[in-house]
């Protein structure tokens, strides 16, 4: 609806407007149309019922006149600040937190020692968001549950439900919390330095209580300013865990069933005690774990008896030892008295050596022979019976060193370095019986551990199935024996060579190009003459006119 009131120059009120009663069209005028199939609105030229819009044209000519006279209504001044960015609290004051140090007196009942202890606390106030943790300092062996005695949050401060804010803290000061007075006496310079900042006055910092139980119970310090040689706190702090360790043989050999047997003698620098001990051998039919002496300071010169009790009753004293074995009584290679047993020392370990090079460089510390004469394992292995040919070596030699026989120990390292790297040699079976001519074996060498396949190649008409003829396994050499054992090494293996496998003999009549590339790389721990016959060999073709890289391609050698 449209209203002619401007003609008149009556306010726009209820009761100063008139109708025109000449009009008949109210529609609103169009202000989207459409080009290329989009939307696009326009601004309207008339308004309702098809009036001008004079006051619109009047409004744009007013801000086109005043834009072009005055432009700092429009686009504002050139000298204005710069506004600062906001910053919320929780980003201004992350990882601010005012740090203050107070007590509280805890009141001691049923005690006529003590009336009350002093506990210290620390009280932590994060001002982003205003909230306060108190922890108690923790203190070894206290027997009193220490630590955070007030997680982080809110302290109330009174009954009206208001909380404690910065502004309420001082030194000087308690602090109630929870039915708990805190009496605040220092806080920290970052503390000190921001409640300054912001006009807060502090309080002069006060002295920490001491406290009565602690005071009492605290252990004074020793007279002497530097550890006498005597101070036996001063010789277990400095030489706890430091043992000098002897290998000695016991001989008891003057009593019934009396042998000589291996013990270690161990001297603990800590309190100066001896403890003796038996090496245990397996199948000894001994306590795998037997100590011939406990653990105690040896006597060296006693007193004048007393006959007032006889010796036997009463343990031995300090007041009755005149002195006692020290490190520089043990000497290697010299017996020893030790509690009515004798005991030559022949060896020690190098903790030991290093100790009297340093304390005592005036005494002997290099092995004794006798060590070497009374090697108690090597003549445990006279009673080991000779190989019988059946299995490996080693297994064989555990056998006889246990009930329960381990499975002997492998270098790791080789067998990682060296996997999947096998050595291979073309051989004949070299035999008297003449049914045994034209048969061909391949020989493989595997350097991961050091064992050997055979593999027995078909023959045509020969009346022998080919196939495998010894499965993978360690062979040793001819005259090898448990005590001296001796395995073949790639330096056996050269052209025409014989190599024994239990009782068969084959020679070596070719091999793979990668045989002689491997020599040649350990060529220091290879005989001269091994690489010579696989150097006259490169090149040449076998009997079936082969190559020598191609020995045994037609021949699928089962995986061990």
């Amino acid at each position: 609806m449209s209203w002619n009131w401007e003609s008149h120059g009556l306010p726009f009120l209820p009761g100063y407007t008139f109708r025109d009663v000449t009009k008949s069209a109210f529609q609103r005028p169009q202000t989207l149309g459409y080009r290329n199939g989009y939307a696009l609105p326009h601004r309207p030229i008339v308004g309702i019922g098809q009036d001008p819009l004079l006051s619109l044209q009047l409004i744009e000519q007013e801000i086109s006149e005043l834009s072009l006279d005055t432009p700092e209504i429009t686009y504002g001044s050139f000298d204005r600040g710069v506004v600062e960015d906001f910053i919320p609290a929780h980003v201004a004051l992350d990882k601010k937190v005012l740090r203050y140090y107070a007590y509280f007196q805890e009141n001691i009942q049923f005690s006529p020692a003590e009336e009350h202890r002093v506990r210290p606390v620390v009280i932590y106030y994060y001002l982003e968001d205003d909230s306060m943790c108190i922890i108690e300092p923790v203190v070894v062996n206290s027997g009193i549950p220490q630590g955070k005695r007030i997680k982080r949050q809110r302290l109330p401060k009174n009954d009206l439900g208001e909380h404690y804010q910065w502004k309420d803290l001082n030194i000087g000061m308690d602090l109630e919390v929870y039915g708990v007075t805190y009496h605040i006496a220092l806080c920290d310079a970052f503390t000190k330095e921001f409640l300054e900042s912001e006009g807060i006055v502090l309080n002069d910092p006060e002295p920490m209580p001491v406290d009565p139980y602690g005071n009492r119970h605290k252990i004074p310090q020793p007279s002497h300013t530097t550890p006498s040689e005597a101070d036996q706190k001063h010789q277990f702090l400095t030489m706890d865990r430091k043992v000098l360790r002897f290998f000695a043989l016991w001989d008891d050999s003057d009593s019934m069933f009396g042998e000589v047997r291996r013990v270690t003698i161990q001297y603990f620098l800590a309190d100066d005690t001896v403890e003796i001990r038996e090496v245990h051998e397996p199948n000894s039919s001994r306590d795998p774990f037997p100590i011939l002496m406990r653990r105690q300071k040896l006597p060296k010169k006693m007193k004048p008896k007393s006959k007032t009790f006889p010796s036997c009753v009463l343990e031995v004293s300090t007041a009755e030892v005149d002195e006692y074995y020290f490190p520089k009584d043990f000497q290697l290679g010299q017996t020893m008295t030790l509690l009515s047993r004798r005991f030559l020392l022949y060896d020690c370990d190098g903790f030991t050596k290093e100790y009297y090079q340093k304390n005592h460089p005036d005494m002997e510390t290099k092995p004794s022979e006798i060590q070497i004469k009374t090697d108690l394992p090597q003549e445990r292995k006279k009673d080991v019976p000779p190989y019988n040919g059946f299995g490996s070596l080693e297994d064989s030699l555990q056998n006889c060193l246990s009930l329960i026989p381990e499975r002997p120990k492998k270098n790791l390292i080789k067998m990682l370095e060296n996997n999947l790297k096998v050595l291979r040699f073309k051989a004949r079976l070299e035999s008297q019986n003449p049914e045994d001519e034209g048969r061909n074996f391949i020989l493989s060498y595997f350097l991961s551990d050091d064992m050997m396949s055979i593999f027995e190649r078909n023959t045509r008409n020969s009346g022998i199935i080919g196939g495998q003829f010894l499965k993978k396994t360690r062979i040793p050499k001819p005259g090898a024996t448990v005590d001296n054992p001796e395995f073949y090494s790639p330096a056996d293996f050269a052209i025409g060579a014989t190599v024994e496998v239990f009782s068969h003999r084959f020679v070596l009549t070719d091999a793979d190009h990668y045989v002689l590339t491997y020599l040649q790389s350990i060529a220091s721990q290879i005989p001269r003459q091994t690489l010579d016959s696989h150097k006259k060999l490169q090149g040449v073709g076998t009997a079936n006119n082969q190559p020598a890289d191609q020995i045994g391609d037609d021949v699928a050698e089962p995986s061990s």
